[in-house]
């Protein structure tokens, strides 16, 4: 089994609550990660009928069958357990319940509406390339990274990305996302799908794919959102001081995970990357996905941003942390440019000003350090 960051993160959580609540991808190891955490906890699937039916039954008798508390996994099914469960943990604050669930938007409703307050809310994606590194696989060839994803079967020598993603689609975005959204014409939610990925790193206009695909902006902008909410793509805002202004601009779309990405653009081998249009973009996406994991392993937020203005100039990441900003520009190239930096000599004022760190990552072995702007290998980043 492959280590995992993010298990620091939930032992430090349970120091303070009862309940760990734990979401992400289907596929992203929460189950093998949780029982092999607790394997003194009974486990139990509500993805099960029977089981499920049982706790709908008797809720509190499920939920009092053990005096240490229990592992609930996909708990969204019967989110009337949640209701139960802040009694039993207020009278018994030594139980430890760790709930899991791979909607984000449904099960932190139900949170939301029953454990607010009283759960750690955390998010177990992909793997990160820093845990890869750690099980001392290989990650220094790019192309390989991108293509193969970061799905920790994959990785695990359990599955391979020609026959996981083809799955991973007809199992789990065809069904459960398909079925959620009631979509009647399969094709166009496919052609949805296909068009989306090959937007990676791009701006997302809705009406634009609303042609492409025959139907409404207003579904297009409801198919997104249950990708989203589904752990399939993330949006990143572009930055401006005014925040609700920010948050009406136009966002770009990137995938959790460059392998879904890869199957959905049609590259069914690693070698096709190296001359597809796409690889900086995608090469990009990982970089981004990958900053993304460190945040949510350590359980800090998120509300990462790119940079462009009206004259092209542009940086391609944005983080916030603390009361500074720090800038990366992501680059594929093996060799590097002088050119790279531009960027970072165009910035307004304001943000310039609240810049705490530089960064240009890409794809060679080349680095510099202690310097206004850094250099890394994209394998090298750290924090």
């Amino acid at each position: 089994m492959i280590d995992r960051k993010l298990e620091n993160t939930i032992m430090e959580n349970l120091k303070y609550f009862s309940i760990v609540t734990i979401t992400g991808p289907r596929q992203s190891g929460k189950t093998t990660l949780i029982r092999n955490m607790f394997p003194e906890l009974p486990y139990f699937s509500l993805e099960n009928p029977d089981t499920k039916d049982m706790a709908m039954k008797d809720p509190v008798s499920f939920l009092s069958q053990s005096n240490t508390g229990m592992i609930l996994d996909e708990v969204k099914n019967t989110p009337v357990l949640l209701s139960y469960l802040q009694g039993i943990t207020d009278e018994n604050p030594k139980r430890k319940y760790i709930l899991s669930g791979s909607s984000q938007f449904s099960l932190q409703s139900s949170i939301t509406q029953s454990l607010a307050g009283r759960t750690a809310v955390l998010e177990l994606l992909p793997l990160s390339l820093q845990e890869l590194s750690d099980a001392n696989i290989n990650t220094c060839d790019a192309d390989k990274m991108m293509y193969s994803g970061f799905y920790p079967s994959i990785h695990a020598d359990i599955n391979i990305p020609r026959l996981f993603y083809p799955a991973y689609v007809r199992t789990y975005l065809e069904r459960d996302v398909r079925n959620l959204l009631k979509v009647n014409d399969l094709y166009q939610f496919q052609t949805f799908l296909r068009l989306c990925a090959g937007r990676v790193g791009s701006l997302f206009n809705a009406s634009e794919l609303s042609n492409e695909v025959g139907v409404a902006v207003n579904t297009i902008r409801g198919w997104l959102s249950v990708l989203q909410a589904s752990y399939i793509v993330f949006m990143l805002h572009p930055y401006f001081e005014n925040t609700r202004k920010r948050l009406t601009k136009t966002p770009k779309i990137y995938f959790y995970d460059t392998g879904l990405a890869c199957y959905l653009m049609g590259i069914d081998e690693e070698q096709k990357l190296q001359s597809d249009r796409m690889r900086g973009h995608l090469f990009e996406n990982m970089v981004i996905a990958d900053i993304m994991k460190r945040h949510t392993n350590d359980g800090r937020d998120t509300g990462f941003m790119f940079y462009r203005d009206s004259n092209g100039n542009e940086i391609d990441l944005l983080v916030p942390e603390g009361t500074g900003i720090e800038a990366y520009e992501i680059k594929s190239s093996a060799t590097y440019n002088s050119s790279f930096e531009t960027g970072f000599s165009n910035l307004p004022e304001q943000l310039n000003a609240r810049i705490t760190r530089r960064t240009v990552i890409y794809n060679g072995t080349q680095e510099r350090h202690n310097a206004p702007i850094e250099v890394l290998r994209y394998t090298s980043l750290k924090k």
